[in-house]
C-alpha cells in the first residue's frame, strides 16, 4: 500500500484516477440507486453502448474538419443524451415497443462509432481504453470534467429528489398529484446518461452499466428507504473505485476489471446473506 500511497503523491495520472474515482462515486451511488428502484438498467446499458456512436463521430469530424473543441467526451454525452432522449420519447408517446428500440439504438450506437474510428484520418485509434476503460489514463482535464458533470446530476438529483422518488415508486400516484411523470422520467433517463458517459472512462462501455448497478443492488438488500440505498451505494462505490484503484496497483492488474469483479462478489454475499438471514 505504501508503493499506492508513493505513486498518488509522485505520478499525475495515479493522482487525477484517484480524484476522477472518487468524485464520480458520488454521482454513481446516486444515480444508480434510482435506476435500480425504477427499473431501467437495460435502458442505461443501451446509452452506454450508443456512446461509442458518439465518440467515433466526435474523432472523425474533430479530424476531418480541424475541430480541436469536439472532444471524445463531448461527442460521447452527446450520443448519450440523444439516445436516452430517443428512448424515452419512443416509449412514452410512439407506442413502440422498450426492447426494439433499445435493441435498435445499442446496435446502431456501436456500428456507426466502429465505422467513424475506422475510417478517421491519423493514427490508429484504441478501442480498448474506450470498451474497457482505463482509468489510469484520466487526465486533468478528464478530472475536472467529471466534477462538473457530477456537480452538474447531483443537482438536478437535489432539486427534484421527491419528484423523481415519486416517479420511480408510483407512476400513477405522481400524475394524480399533478407531478408530470413523463417529464421526470426523462430527466432521470437524462441523468443516467450523462453518468454512463463519466463511467466509460473508468471501466468502460462493456462493465459499465455493472459498476452503475451492482453498488445500489448491493444497498437495497439492506434497506427500502432510497435516501439510505443512495447513502449506502455512494459508500460502497467509494469503498470499490478506491480500493479497486489500490489494489489493482498493486497487483498489477486492469483496474475496472477487477472493480467490477469486487462489486459482483460483495453483491453475491449480500444475496446469499439475506437468503440466510430470511431462512432463521
Amino acid at each position: 500500500m505504501s508503493e499506492f500511497l508513493d505513486a498518488v503523491q509522485n505520478i499525475p495520472l495515479i493522482r487525477y484516477a484517484l480524484l476522477a474515482g472518487i468524485v464520480s462515486s458520488f454521482t454513481f451511488g446516486a444515480v444508480g440507486a434510482f435506476v435500480v428502484t425504477r427499473r431501467i438498467g437495460y435502458i442505461a446499458a443501451a446509452i452506454a453502448h450508443s456512446i461509442l456512436g458518439g465518440i467515433g463521430a466526435a474523432i472523425y469530424f474533430s479530424r476531418v474538419y480541424e475541430l480541436p473543441w469536439l472532444t471524445p467526451m463531448l461527442g460521447a454525452v452527446i450520443a448519450a443524451l440523444l439516445s436516452a432522449a430517443l428512448i424515452g420519447w419512443v416509449t412514452l408517446r410512439a407506442g413502440e415497443r422498450e426492447d426494439t428500440i433499445i435493441g435498435a439504438i445499442w446496435a446502431f450506437g456501436m456500428a456507426t462509432g466502429l465505422l467513424f474510428i475506422h475510417y478517421a484520418p491519423g493514427k490508429a485509434v484504441s478501442l480498448e481504453s474506450y470498451i474497457f476503460g482505463n482509468i489510469l489514463l484520466t487526465s486533468r482535464d478528464d478530472v475536472v470534467a467529471t466534477v462538473v458533470l457530477g456537480a452538474f446530476v447531483l443537482t438536478l438529483i437535489l432539486l427534484f429528489y421527491h419528484k423523481l422518488v415519486a416517479v420511480c415508486f408510483d407512476e400513477e400516484y405522481a400524475r394524480l398529484r399533478g407531478v408530470s411523470s413523463k417529464v421526470y422520467y426523462l430527466l432521470l433517463l437524462g441523468i443516467t446518461a450523462i453518468s454512463m458517459v463519466l463511467m466509460v472512462r473508468l471501466v468502460g462501455i462493456i462493465l459499465s452499466l455493472a459498476l452503475l448497478v451492482l453498488p445500489a443492488a448491493t444497498a437495497s438488500r439492506f434497506s427500502r428507504r432510497l435516501w439510505v440505498i443512495i447513502l449506502l451505494s455512494i459508500g460502497l462505490t467509494l469503498i470499490y473505485n478506491t480500493g479497486g484503484l489500490a489494489i489493482s496497483f498493486q497487483l498489477d492488474t486492469p483496474t475496472g476489471p477487477f472493480i467490477v469483479l469486487v462489486a459482483s462478489l460483495v453483491y453475491a454475499l449480500s444475496f446469499l446473506a439475506k437468503k440466510v438471514v430470511q431462512k432463521r
